[in-house]
């Protein structure tokens, strides 16, 4: 074969390739775009982004930022994030440890003094970062033995908001907000009853009839829990710091990366699966990816990170379904189409 002939054919199989690639980004384009449109079983109202290598493959907004005034939304509206916040306090407690502030194992008394209950002598800040920690009340005794059970909930992320003050002097609102300006977040930041911004309001969807959440749940207490407001590009942005290292040393980093237990969610199905740091480790269609979900307050939300293809998929929407039968069902139906195209590439 000349050299002529061996350069038109890796041009030719170079064309090939990206011709396959956009042939199938067209295809969960185009499935993406009739389960945001359609209005069955329940209306999509968000904003769905698919990025891969850092590069934003598809983004689309459906629905309405103001249902009573009818104004559109907007791929860069900001929503809250609700239970996704929680990987942000993760990341900021290991940080305090990787500089010594706090120790992971140590029992949560030495951080929350004023505790009164005896568990708070076997509790850690690791049974508090997964959820494994059995306390339903600072007043009560624990409902379990510490790390023998999973129990999701806000309480220990509001009382490792807690820890982060008493051990680093700063407000968790002020190091998130720090945490996000070096990123260059800069839609995002921590809710705090001086600072709430424009964000998009909250609807609860009843037969696809959307009612205004009046008063967010929101407040200075809660926010290491569920109080980050951000976009779709400012979460892409957040994986590919998280998931390529650059917020943690490669220990801390496999701290956080590593499941410390197990639980299950809907969107991925009826088995239990790993669950981390407020990171789930999922299996599925020959593939382990990361994810985490949050609902609440008149929104829904998806994050999920496929390293094999350096794939980040976003869903935020300011609409939560009154049936819990509809709870992220139109994030499991789009996160099921990118699942898909990745397994068969």
């Amino acid at each position: 074969m000349t050299k002529t002939q061996l350069f038109f054919t890796s041009v030719f199989s170079t064309l090939l390739s990206v011709a396959a690639a956009a042939q199938k980004q067209d295809a969960y384009t185009h499935k993406i775009d009739s389960i945001i449109t359609s209005p069955n079983p329940i209306a999509f109202n968000g904003v769905v982004l698919v990025a891969q290598k850092g590069k934003v493959h598809y983004l689309k907004s459906n629905g309405y930022k103001d249902f009573d005034k009818k104004i559109l939304l907007k791929t860069g509206d900001q929503f809250e994030i609700m239970s996704n916040s929680k990987q942000v306090t993760a990341v900021l407690v290991l940080q305090a440890a990787e500089q010594g502030k706090l120790n992971l194992r140590t029992p949560i008394r030495k951080y929350l003094p004023s505790l009164t209950q005896t568990w708070a002598d076997t509790v850690t800040v690791h049974h508090l970062l997964n959820h494994t920690h059995g306390i339903s009340n600072l007043e009560k005794p624990a409902a379990f033995k510490a790390g023998t059970q999973f129990k999701y909930g806000n309480l220990s992320y509001i009382m490792l908001g807690e820890i982060l003050k008493n051990t680093t002097g700063k407000s968790f609102t002020e190091l998130a907000n720090s945490l996000f300006k070096k990123l260059r977040m800069d839609q995002t930041f921590a809710y705090n009853t001086k600072n709430n911004q424009s964000l998009v309001a909250g609807y609860m969807n009843e037969n696809n009839q959307f009612k205004k959440v009046k008063e967010t749940f929101l407040n200075d207490k809660i926010a290491p829990a569920a109080g980050i407001i951000s976009t779709v590009q400012d979460l892409a942005k957040w994986d590919q710091a998280l998931f390529k290292g650059k917020l943690l040393s490669p220990e801390f980093q496999k701290l956080m990366l590593t499941p410390s237990t197990t639980s299950q969610h809907n969107v991925f199905g009826k088995e239990s699966m790993g669950f981390g740091y407020n990171i789930r480790f999922i299996k599925e269609a020959g593939l382990d990816y990361f994810a985490v979900t949050g609902l609440g307050d008149g929104f829904t939300c998806l994050n999920t990170y496929f390293p094999s293809t350096d794939t980040t998929l976003i869903i935020l929407e300011n609409q939560m379904p009154e049936n819990s039968e509809y709870w992220s069902f139109k994030e499991a139906a789009i996160k099921n189409v990118i699942l898909t195209a990745i397994a068969s590439h």
